[in-house]
C-alpha cells in the first residue's frame, strides 16, 4: 500500500480555479473581512501568507481564518510553516524552494494534508516535487509581479508541459490580473493564484466573482 492509498480524500482535485493568497496585512480584523469577501466571491483555495507578521501574529491570524474556510468548505493552506499547519490542523502547506525537503515535509504532514511546492520556472523541479509526493506545483512569475518584482519569469509553455507529463495540478502565480488570467488558463493551468488583484480591489467579492467566471467558460 503506497502513501497515496492512505488518503481518504484526494485533496489535489480541489486545487483548481481561483487560488487566493492573503496579503501582508497586519490588521487581523481587516484581513478577516477581506478573506470573507473573497470566500463569498467563490475562491476555491486560500493560502495564508504574511511575510511581515511575526510568529505570534501569524498564529493568531491563521487561527482566525481557519473557521471561515471551514464554513465555506475551502481548503486552507499555510505558507512555509509545517508546524503551524499541524498545530492548527489546517488543510495543508505550501513550500518554496528554500523551505525544506519535500520528502521530509510529506513525512511530517502525513498522507492526508495538501502539500504544494513552488517550482518557479523549472520543470525539473516539478518532476522531482511530484516524485516527492506533492499534491500540486506552482509556476511563476507568469507576468510582471509587484509582490516579487525580481522573480524569474515562467513561460506559459510550462503549463502545457505539466498537462502532458504530470499527474498533479499546476498553479499559475505572479502578476495575474483579470486581463491576463485567461492566457494562463488557456495554456493549461488548473488554478491561478492571485494576491493583489483580489485583495487590493475596491470590491473584493465582485472581483473574485469575475475571476471565478473565467473558469466557467
Amino acid at each position: 500500500m503506497g502513501m497515496a492509498a492512505l488518503k481518504p480524500i484526494n485533496y489535489s482535485f480541489m486545487i483548481s480555479g481561483l487560488y487566493a493568497v492573503t496579503p501582508d496585512e497586519q490588521d487581523t480584523a481587516l484581513l478577516l473581512a477581506k478573506v470573507e469577501d473573497a470566500l463569498q466571491g467563490g475562491i476555491s483555495v486560500l493560502q495564508y501568507r504574511n511575510k511581515l507578521a511575526n510568529h505570534k501574529l501569524k498564529t493568531q491570524q491563521a487561527r482566525a481564518i481557519l473557521p471561515l474556510c471551514r464554513q465555506y468548505q475551502v481548503p486552507f493552506i499555510i505558507n512555509d510553516s509545517i508546524k503551524l499547519c499541524l498545530t492548527l490542523d489546517a488543510d495543508g502547506v505550501h513550500l518554496g524552494g528554500d523551505d525544506g525537503d519535500l520528502i521530509a515535509a510529506r513525512a511530517r504532514l502525513g498522507a492526508n494534508k495538501i502539500l504544494g511546492a513552488s517550482c518557479y520556472n523549472r520543470f525539473d523541479l516539478a518532476l522531482s516535487a511530484q516524485q516527492a509526493g506533492v499534491d500540486y506545483v506552482a509556476f511563476g512569475a507568469c507576468f510582471a509581479s509587484s509582490t516579487k518584482p525580481n522573480a524569474p519569469v515562467a513561460s506559459l509553455d510550462l503549463f502545457k508541459q505539466a498537462k502532458a507529463q504530470l499527474t498533479i495540478p499546476s498553479v499559475a502565480i505572479g502578476g495575474i490580473t483579470l486581463e491576463n488570467a485567461n492566457l494562463a488558463i488557456a495554456a493549461g493551468a488548473n488554478a491561478i493564484a492571485v494576491i493583489n488583484a483580489i485583495f487590493n480591489a475596491s470590491d473584493i467579492k465582485l472581483t473574485t466573482q469575475q475571476f471565478t467566471q473565467l473558469f466557467n467558460h
